[in-house]
């Protein structure tokens, strides 16, 4: 192979760094109207009328839209089925109505002269006592629903129907409560009785934002035929194409998505705010965009949420791990959509083989935002609680953390929480490498008041299924067909697999991004799921049309299929490349007015059948202030099978990028909220993350382990990049003071507190 495994600069880069590259903001149709969101003051509260008047007064306002205008067709429980709040606001910040006016401060002055009129209901916000039986309801309203694929979506709290019976051991909840989701194997209590030692722990994290550089954005435009053409910063157009034509009644074919340049999203992009946009465009027959300010992002959006997790756990120094209990509560707010109760009752379990387990996970309905999907969801929370658990119980076993931690990493056929066998995994490979790393081996001779810490993650990978297609063009070189997002430089990715599968220089592959109305099938980008099977199935795309330039040229030559090569845009007999004719020469043959054989387009189809996980360790060296708790990362360094390097620069950056958004999970970043479910850090005033001056080198160690599935061996590794610091970080302020902080953000008040508690 010529380019996978190759540095390569990304293809996007020139343009983004010239600022020719243009986003939704930048699209200017003819009758344009500019849209501003009338967001909610209250957490909760019945919507007894919306006072239009004044604000159509405003010169350029068009159109006050609320709920009721929309040309809605559906009604379910996601907060994508209702883009206005219709009767009842269940969190401060939600859109209420649309302004829309023939420029940007018409319509931001009509958003001042609205008046929403309104009745306090009870706001729901502490996780705990919202599932507690007698809670408040924190939606009055319910809906139910059933999300589309087949996947059952929750029925909203207290709807019919909606009760799911709840085992004993559970106890009793409210109808806040989402769930159980719960796994187990094996006879737990008696598994814990058998332990040298047990660890227990309850752990709480802060609801946490995406912080993408470009805020949400959409623009639709009606079209002739009824139908509508959405361009979104979205991070899966045919999600939102199936989304918007489910809520608006619409068919599919009516639906058309671009998926513009995508200024950063890391899960939080899933149509929020396109059924709005679309509606409206609906509504009033003329082109509508919306572009969120920073503030209005901060209080609309869809972050990743908080929870509580109440461990148990023990081991043996013979069998290292070997039992563990859980219970998580996960804060799901008013609507969650991208829930993942379910998941984290899966991933509590860590990269580990476990003889017994109880994982029990509730969502929890309350007054908050809705969940979002951000970068790993729920593992940076899952593994803050876990690996303080895991190195607590080292330390009760008299053993080292990192070889607890190898002796119990789970084996292929060991059981995953879901009950199904453990494929293929990295992660003594992994734990390994990271008892020989460097940084590590500095623990025993730190300063005082620095400590070294170690934590370990693993992500599954999601296992999307995909078409692509690639064409040999006239002048030789070849197109690849996709409508996968490149949110993360994956173009590049898939043009080296192509280059190398085909036979051609990189310089001649082209990788084109098309919309729902012409490409094949491809999912969303997300969830280290888009490389692993859209690279899929680019590379059979470029080996079937390969395969057709072969036996084409092979008629041609005069030279059997099987003596033939490509080899840098040459068709040639093996052994004998001064025979060569360019790929150009036979692409010329099928391509003109009078062709004497069909064009050539390759086409590949993939689903992958198993999951690749891939592993990581974390080790964090921090220092901590012993008179305030302030926590300063001084040294870093991420170990992790990445399958592949398909291109290890870019692997370099996700995986610097992940350490750095670990350190702002477990020191700086928290969506804060007042007693009446206002939010208190809705700018970057009050948002703190880690500025470039916070954050240390990032050593990157990756292994490759090949991936049976994954193109060229390749693993999705974007979320397993970012889960384990929050549980690195804790470890290395623990061992820098010898308190731990159970809570995150490790604010310095938090430590500080930890550490003046004895």
């Amino acid at each position: 192979m010529t380019y996978v495994g190759t540095d390569l600069p990304r293809i996007d880069a020139d343009d983004k760094l010239r600022g020719a590259t243009r986003y939704v903001g930048d699209l200017k149709p003819h009758g344009l109207l500019h849209a501003r969101l009338v967001l909610a003051m209250e957490a909760h509260a019945t919507i007894d009328r919306v006072l239009k008047d004044d604000a159509l007064a405003v010169p350029g306002v068009v159109a006050v839209l609320t709920a009721e205008d929309l040309p809605t067709a559906f009604e379910g429980p996601m907060r994508q089925f209702e883009p206005l709040a219709r009767g009842e606001i269940v969190f401060a910040g939600q859109p209420v109505a649309i302004v829309l006016a023939e420029t940007e401060a018409a319509a931001e002055d009509g958003v001042e002269a609205v008046v929403v009129e309104t009745t306090a209901l009870p706001v729901v916000l502490d996780l705990e006592a919202a599932i507690e039986p007698g809670s408040p309801a924190a939606r009055v309203r319910q809906v139910g629903g059933v999300m589309e694929g087949g996947a059952a979506m929750h029925v909203e709290a207290g709807s019919d129907g909606g009760d799911e019976a709840v085992p004993a051991a559970a106890g009793p909840v409210s109808a806040n409560a989402v769930g159980p989701h719960q796994q187990g194997q094996g006879d737990v209590a008696a598994a814990l009785a058998g332990c040298d030692a047990v660890v227990r722990g309850t752990f709480r994290t802060s609801w946490v934002s995406q912080i993408y550089m470009e805020p949400q954005g959409a623009l639709a435009i009606p079209e002739v035929n009824g139908g509508v053409t959405i361009h979104s910063a979205t991070q899966g157009a045919f999600y939102v194409r199936g989304m918007v034509s489910k809520l608006y009644g619409l068919e599919v074919d009516k639906v058309r998505v671009v998926a513009e340049p995508l200024g950063g999203a890391f899960g939080g992009k899933f149509n929020l705010i396109d059924p709005i946009v679309t509606g409206a465009a609906l509504a009033v027959g003329r082109p509508v965009r919306l572009q969120l300010t920073r503030s209005e992002d901060f209080a609309a959006g869809m972050p990743a949420s908080a929870c509580v997790l109440e461990l148990e756990l023990g081991g043996t120094r013979a069998e290292g791990l070997v039992a563990l209990r859980s219970r998580i509560l996960l804060d799901q707010g008013a609507f969650g959509d991208w829930a993942v109760d379910g998941g984290v009752a899966v991933m509590i379990g860590g990269p580990y083989g476990w003889q017994a387990w109880e994982s029990t996970s509730f969502g929890v309905v309350t007054n908050r935002f809705n969940t979002g999907a951000y970068r790993g969801p729920g593992g940076p929370q899952v593994v803050f609680a876990l690996e303080q658990l895991v190195d607590e119980l080292a330390q009760e076993l008299g053993v080292d953390p990192l070889e607890l931690r190898r002796q119990s990493a789970a084996a292929e056929g060991d059981t995953v929480f879901d009950g199904t066998p453990w494929p293929a995994v990295a992660a003594r490979e992994v734990i390994e490498r990271t008892q020989l790393h460097p940084l590590w081996a500095k623990r025993g001779s730190l300063p005082a008041n620095e400590g070294i810490g170690v934590a370990a993650g693993v992500w599954m990978g999601a296992r999307f299924p995909s078409a692509a297609t690639c064409r040999v063009d006239q002048d030789g070189g070849i197109t690849v067909v996709t409508g996968a997002v490149d949110m993360s430089g994956t173009n590049t990715s898939f043009a080296a697999i192509a280059a190398d599968t085909f036979g051609v220089p990189l310089s001649q592959v082209r990788v084109s991004y098309a919309d729902t109305a012409t490409a094949p099938h491809s999912p969303p980008s997300g969830g280290s799921g888009v490389t692993y099977s859209v690279g899929q199935s680019i590379r059979l795309a470029a080996q079937d049309a390969k395969d057709q330039l072969l036996d084409f040229a092979s008629g041609q030559m005069d030279v059997a299929v099987t003596d033939l090569e490509v080899v840098d845009g040459m068709v040639r007999p093996v052994g004998s490349p001064d025979r060569g004719l360019s790929v150009g020469h036979f692409a010329a043959q099928v391509t003109g007015f009078v062709a004497v054989a069909p064009p050539l387009e390759g086409r590949g189809r993939f689903a992958p059948g198993n999951p690749s996980p891939s592993v990581a360790c974390h080790i964090a060296h921090v220092r901590v202030d012993p008179d305030t708790g302030e926590v300063t990362t001084l040294d870093y360094a991420v170990i992790q099978d990445v399958g592949k390097a398909l291109n290890p620069a870019l692997v370099r950056g996700q995986l610097q990028g992940g350490a750095v958004q670990s350190i702002g999970w477990a020191l700086y970043e928290e969506l804060q909220h007042d007693e009446n479910g206002q939010l208190l850090s809705g700018s970057f005033m009050q948002y703190a993350v880690p500025r470039a001056d916070l954050v240390p080198n990032v050593q990157i160690d990756f292994i490759e382990v090949p991936s049976a599935v994954g193109p060229f061996g390749a693993k999705g590794i974007a979320e397993a990049a970012v889960m384990a610091g929050t549980g690195a970080i804790a470890n290395a302020v623990a061992a820098a003071t010898g308190a731990r902080v159970r809570e995150l953000p490790m604010t310095a008040p938090r430590v500080w507190r930890a550490l003046n508690a004895k």
